[in-house]
């Protein structure tokens, strides 16, 4: 635990990404040359790429030892944490000293002590914690308590650990990149072995032979910005582009290896069980095969030419398919998931990332249309798409057709240069050698501010965290209807105005909550909408955003539930 409260405390006093990438590097470094530190590194690149093993402490535990051990009565403890913000650094700063000092690897903790303790009951479980804290030096209880309560967000990309593992162990950044596919899924263990396999040289070939499964990394796109009259003198004439649909899906990878196959998500997790429906490509995708795409669900019942899109379901369709255990039979017939492909990343067992794009264009479209023919010939539906190509002699053209882009449930479209390479990660050479995502503008509604809740972090002492609704008709007897929240889009000028109106129209409290008079009105962005069961108003939006203050508009003038309902695309 000493490492990682060490490296912990430099990076999260740290801003620059060059000195984070430094400080990752020198402690890689001592630990190549100390067998005893690797099962510590395995855990702590684990964690620092962004890995989350699930809840290792409850929160109502951690609560109980901060009343136990402070004899603080509830109410003051709930003020204290109201106004640090984070249960982590509540308890670090709460807690008494140790009365003896203990000194344990990260590894020997989560081995022995915190994987074990998810079944104890709660009673011994927290008796144990208290005999630990107990021992726990006080400059690693911030990082410990960050940990267990699965708040440890430091501000590393997973792109820096990469590189400052190549560094210490001289292994390419590609490589390197390959190795940590996978490597923060949350049912993983870790051992001296797994940091050796991470740093030991490569024997060139590793990329493409593991039976693992293990998926290449994501090469992900640039937000594009301009003007259209811009466009051309930017990236050239469409026709050097492979233009196509941004779909509103998740992003996976399906690797065939080995006469077996994997599905994967971007956030790098083996999603295979899943989605079942997708089993079947074994018998239709050659082995040594690595297809990047989007999972969406088709309408049910409905067989179409390989490039169609006109029968794929918004998101929250597939969200209904998300986080369950048990897939039944009547779930995978109402909610068909297919995969819509765009890229081709392995043939034959060789990586042919290097390859430019239309090249790897032209060999996805041989291998999708002799997977159609063999499943025609046996009379067999494949759950697989190509992902269509859209055309125009202008960018003028292509603007007329992205604003087709939601009738479809597509974002906007996808700028994929004819000559690039697939890449690692989000990068950009030039605007002529990348891939942008050329989304339309976000719908919008006018709403009404109606809660709130303090933030945290920075904006830990400021209401930030807001609840919005809309009207719910014209009517005189209409009333307000939550809908939405959202917490970002405003400046910290703006976030500190808004927080002392909250503070001097609060109507009633609800722990952490405040239900407001409302007063304010906020133009709320999003990126998609659908229907909804789970929310009251009936509705649920994608990522919503605070575009603007209507400073200007009275909450008489805000939106109704129509104008949301007027936004839902048109029905199959």
């Amino acid at each position: 635990m000493k490492d990682f409260a060490a490296i912990y405390g430099r990076l999260d006093a740290a801003t620059s990404t060059k000195y984070k990438q430094q400080v990752i590097s020198a402690f890689l470094t001592s630990a190549l040359a100390d067998e005893t530190r690797w099962a510590d590194a395995s855990w702590i690149i684990y964690f620092l790429s962004g890995g989350k093993p699930r809840q290792l402490i409850p929160t109502k535990t951690l609560r109980q030892l901060a009343l136990d051990l402070t004899g603080l009565p509830e109410w003051l403890f709930e003020e204290s944490y109201q106004s640090v913000g984070d249960l982590a650094e509540t308890l670090s700063l709460l807690l008494p000293p140790p009365g003896t000092v203990e000194e344990m690897g990260l590894a020997d903790w989560l081995d022995l002590r915190l994987l074990p303790a998810r079944t104890l009951p709660d009673e011994a479980r927290l008796d144990t914690l208290k005999g630990w804290i107990a021992a726990l030096p006080v400059d690693q209880r911030l990082a410990f308590f960050k940990l267990v309560t699965g708040s440890l967000r430091i501000g590393v990309s997973k792109l820096t650990v990469v590189q400052a593992l190549s560094d210490a162990s001289g292994v390419d950044a590609k490589i390197m990149a390959q190795r940590m596919m996978g490597y923060t899924q949350a049912s993983r263990h870790f051992g001296k072995q797994d940091f050796l396999e991470l740093v030991s040289p490569s024997d060139g070939a590793e990329q493409t032979t593991k039976a693992s499964g293990q998926p290449m990394p994501f090469f992900l796109a640039n937000p594009f910005v301009g003007d259209l009259d811009e466009m051309n003198a930017r990236l050239g004439p469409p026709q050097n582009w492979l233009v196509e649909w941004k779909f509103d899906g998740i992003r996976a990878q399906f690797v065939r290896r080995s006469d077996q196959s994997w599905i994967w998500s971007r956030g790098e997790e083996l999603v295979s069980e899943s989605y079942p429906d997708l089993k079947i490509l074994e018998n239709f995708i050659p082995s040594g095969t690595v297809l990047d795409g989007e999972l969406v669900v088709a309408r049910a019942g409905v067989e179409t030419q390989m490039s169609s899109v006109d029968h794929i379901q918004p998101f929250a369709m597939l969200q209904q398919r998300l986080g369950r255990k048990v897939l039944g039979a009547k779930l995978l017939a109402e909610l068909p998931v297919v995969l819509i492909c765009y890229d081709i990343l392995e043939l034959d067992g060789r990586d042919i990332r290097e390859l430019p794009q239309f090249e790897r264009r032209a060999l996805l479209e041989q291998v999708l249309a002799a997977a159609r023919a063999k499943a025609d010939a046996s009379g067999q539906v494949l759950p697989l798409r190509l992902s269509p190509r859209l055309l125009g002699e202008t960018w003028a053209d292509l603007a007329v057709v992205r604003q087709m882009a939601r009738s479809i449930g597509a974002e906007g479209m996808m700028l994929k240069s004819g000559k690039s390479v697939y890449g690692i990660g989000r990068r950009k050479i030039d605007d002529q050698d990348v891939w942008w995502k050329w989304k339309l503008d976000p719908m919008s509604v006018d709403a009404v501010l109606i809660y709130a809740q303090r933030g945290h972090g920075r904006r830990a002492s400021l209401y930030s965290d807001y609840t919005f609704a809309v009207w719910t008709d014209d009517s005189p007897q209409r009333v307000l209807t939550p809908f939405a929240k959202a917490y970002s889009g405003l400046t910290d000028e703006e976030m500190k105005q808004v927080d002392a109106i909250i503070r001097k129209t609060t109507v009633e409290s609800f722990g952490p909550v405040r239900s407001v008079k409302p007063s304010l009105v906020f133009e709320l962005g999003f990126e998609g909408i659908a229907l909804s069961k789970r929310h009251k108003s009936g509705i649920a939006v994608r990522f919503p955003r605070m575009l603007r203050w209507r400073k200007d508009k009275p909450i008489a003038e805000a939106d109704t539930l129509a104008s949301l309902h007027a936004l839902l695309p048109a029905s199959p």
